[in-house]
């Protein structure tokens, strides 16, 4: 009946006989993204299974999608506004919704043409509470697609992450040499124990099935490898290999030809958490981040979060 009322004032509005004009809602946000493919790597980073679903949050400050998985993997894709060529927000409080995210990037790839930096436009909610995707690259031509959105489930448990003491206990490595390290750790159902000690400064990661495997980065003898390590105290958990190799497993080609650096950190509890940072500047035909006095320009990042709950021993 309210769509029948609406739709009635519309048309008195039209013929005059009524000042009373309904006006569409203004959508809770409008904006638009010169770099669609780096929006799909990093979204593409935290997609470990086919058929997954994912949470969006809205604000001033920019978007989060989350992802999770048994309550035991959580993971969050920041794309802040400042990567954003436009970004128009007029909700009250932070909008929340649900979308799946294989059709999401699915979507998204069919607005990346290669060798073309294509620009897209965002806006939610549409007339039926959809997402809605338009190219702004050509007048004479627009791809246009529209998501179906849910009500999103309640985030299952509380990711948040306390410091394991009053000094860091971090690392960061190359972010091909953590892939590289973990695929190479894969046993059938197998654990993967991950050992911080400050002397000497070194990370083991040590895999046990029908035997052992044991991978060690000493800070001393590779700092290019092993960029940073702060630890003051041996440190030793257990997490499910299947949960820690979705932190790295879809690690865009872009970071890994780039080299980046990972940053793993271990919290109270022995939560784990893995940094990834995905590049979501527009390309330049001559260099991506110098301009042309030679200053080098900061690039617009987009920041993954991996939460990994520890394996807990049956004696505890």
């Amino acid at each position: 009946m309210l769509g029948i009322e609406t739709e009635k004032r519309r048309d008195f509005g039209g013929k005059g006989m009524s000042s009373s004009v309904v006006e569409p809602e203004s959508p809770d946000l409008v904006c638009e993204l010169d770099n669609v493919q780096g929006m799909v790597d990093a979204l593409t980073s935290v997609r470990w299974k086919r058929h997954q679903d994912a949470v969006l949050e809205l604000s001033e400050h920019g978007i989060v999608l989350i992802v999770e998985d048994t309550g035991c993997l959580q993971a969050k894709v920041y794309l802040q506004r400042e990567l954003f060529v436009r970004y128009e927000y007029s909700a009250q409080g932070q909008p929340r919704f649900g979308v799946s995210l294989g059709l999401f990037v699915d979507c998204l790839n069919t607005f990346c043409i290669p060798g073309h930096s294509s620009t897209i436009e965002f806006q939610y909610p549409g007339p039926d509470m959809q997402l809605l995707l338009k190219s702004t690259d050509s007048l004479s031509a627009c791809t246009y697609a529209e998501i179906r959105t849910r009500i999103p489930d309640t985030i299952s448990w509380d990711y948040n992450f306390v410091p394991a003491g009053s000094i860091p206990i971090n690392f960061t490595v190359k972010s091909a040499a953590l892939k590289e390290a973990i695929d190479d750790l894969e046993w059938p159902g197998s654990s993967i124990q991950i050992i911080l000690q400050p002397a000497p400064p070194s990370v083991t990661f040590k895999a046990e099935g029908h035997g052992d495997l044991q991978i060690d980065f000493m800070y001393y003898a590779n700092t290019d490898l092993l960029a940073a390590f702060n630890c003051d105290q041996i440190v030793s958990h257990r997490y499910k290999y299947k949960f820690l190799r979705a932190t790295t497993s879809n690690i865009p080609s872009s970071v890994i030809k780039d080299n980046r650096g990972s940053k793993v950190t271990i919290g109270r509890g022995g939560m784990l958490k893995v940094q990834h940072l995905v590049s979501v500047a527009r390309p330049s035909n001559s260099h991506p981040h110098i301009d042309s006095a030679g200053y080098q320009q900061p690039s617009r990042i987009a920041y993954i979060e991996f939460f990994v709950k520890p394996e807990v021993d049956e004696e505890n």
